[in-house]
């Protein structure tokens, strides 16, 4: 005799892969993804970033083909990290507001190369400080957020005047949204979207990118000062409600995964585009550890990027994303 079993049994809608994927909650797609991509002096060049394998720093000559590839793989944006040539490093970072900079230069590259694609450019400090941090300091090291507020603006105004799409301040001073939201309006560039790194922690998991921005040797001290506390997650809500009513059209959460909670605490509170950075240690761990066997590469990358829509990511910034997009469509 058949013991009894309830009616529903919940194995039925993963019995074969047409019912798996008819009844899939969430799904990734090609334009889900915003690539970042480094930038580096010189010509003709590309640069490893041991750091992070499989990544490299591009020559402004050369920068215009990989966005052109990320647009032929469907990815609708990149993002643009410029590594500044160090005598350009100053206490004051005045290279930040130099019209023919590393990332003004790559923007009308990316542009010339491949107009349907948009740009995302950093605002923030630290490329372009001898030290290593995302204001202006003072005389015991300590970030000015005022002042830094300040030449924040007008580097968005640069950036924007070089064809930006999105400007991108990720100093995480206080605001700077509305200083920025303000004087993009007022220099014609209503236009120009702000994506405010609202949530962003001071974490672990920066360094290779530091490595790829040439800032991380430079560092003095650290940053906890002025990115959050990971301990903290209603304070990123507070944070995110600041950007939002100074005028972010997008905000982020950085790192992605170790902050999934706050992620979606953020999505559901707000319901405004929310964007989750696969930072460069969440990159480098998967492929350290598909290296060393211990997981299958392709599925740990679409298993993670997965975790972020079904937390509510509108998008996701990852250097996986070009081989999200082969393994999505083929």
């Amino acid at each position: 005799m058949t013991a009894a079993f309830p009616a529903l049994r919940m194995r039925r809608g993963r019995s074969a892969p047409w019912i798996r994927a008819m009844l899939a909650e969430h799904r990734l797609h090609p334009s889900d993804f915003i690539l970042p991509l480094f930038i580096c002096d010189g010509d003709g060049c590309e640069e490893p970033i041991a750091a992070l394998p499989g990544v490299s720093r591009w020559t402004v000559d050369k920068i215009g083909a990989r966005a052109k590839q990320a647009h032929e793989a469907g990815i609708p944006c990149v993002a643009l990290f410029p590594n500044t040539p160090g005598p350009l490093r100053t206490v004051g970072a005045e290279e930040a507001l130099n019209p023919d900079n590393l990332i003004c230069r790559a923007v009308k590259a990316v542009k010339d190369a491949c107009p349907e694609i948009g740009v995302l450019t950093d605002v923030a400090l630290d490329p372009y400080t001898e030290h290593g941090h995302d204001g202006l300091i003072d005389e015991r090291g300590c970030v000015l957020n005022d002042l830094t507020s300040a030449m924040l603006v007008q580097q968005a105004l640069v950036q924007a005047e070089a064809g930006a799409d999105i400007v991108a301040p990720s100093d995480m001073m206080d605001g700077r949204v509305g200083a920025i939201r303000t004087a993009l309006e007022q220099a014609g560039k209503c236009d120009t979207a702000i994506m405010a790194y609202a949530a962003k922690y001071a974490s672990a998991f920066y360094g290779p990118f530091r490595d790829a921005v040439g800032s991380g040797g430079r560092l003095k001290g650290d940053k906890r000062g002025y990115q959050m506390d990971p301990a903290n997650a209603a304070e990123a809500l507070r944070e995110v409600a600041l950007d939002i009513a100074e005028g972010a059209d997008m905000v982020m959460v950085k790192p992605g995964m170790p902050y999934l909670d706050v992620l979606a605490a953020v999505r559901q509170r707000f319901e405004v585009p929310t964007f989750a950075y696969q930072v460069s240690g969440e990159y480098a761990m998967i492929e350290h550890a598909a290296a060393a066997g211990a997981g299958d590469r392709d599925a740990l990358i679409l298993e993670t990027l997965l975790a972020f829509k079904r937390a509510g990511a509108s998008g996701i910034l990852t250097y996986h994303a070009l081989d999200a997009a082969r393994l999505i469509v083929g």
